[in-house]
């Protein structure tokens, strides 16, 4: 797992790409806070490089947007295909966390 961060006009880009599993998810998870700690707007977590996502995965991006939003940061996700998309869309987290289908789309959102 990686995860690399690019600053943009509104916010801050989160790239992920591997494996978010249990093994990763920690990493990533204090990876994102860490990045939270600027006091950033919003941040788009682009999810199209990574391949696989574990609930331990789901758990650490629920962790980061809760902490975000005491922050008054928003966090929304871009770029999910094949099985993450799938694991998304069963876990319901579509449902409460801002979902775009492009990168483009969550930077004109922001």
């Amino acid at each position: 797992m990686k995860v690399d961060c690019v600053d943009v006009p509104k916010g801050r880009v989160v790239e992920v790409s591997g494996r978010l599993d249990t093994l990763t998810a920690p990493g990533f998870e204090s990876s994102a806070l860490a990045l939270l700690g600027d006091g950033i707007g919003a941040m788009v977590i682009d999810l199209s490089e990574l391949e696989y996502i574990s609930s331990a995965g789901l758990r650490s991006i629920l962790a980061v947007a809760k902490k975000a939003s005491t922050d008054g940061t928003t966090v929304s996700l871009c770029a999910m295909k094949g099985v993450v998309e799938e694991v998304f869309s069963i876990s319901g987290f579509d449902s409460f966390l801002p979902v775009y289908s492009t990168r483009d789309e969550a930077l004109e959102a922001m």
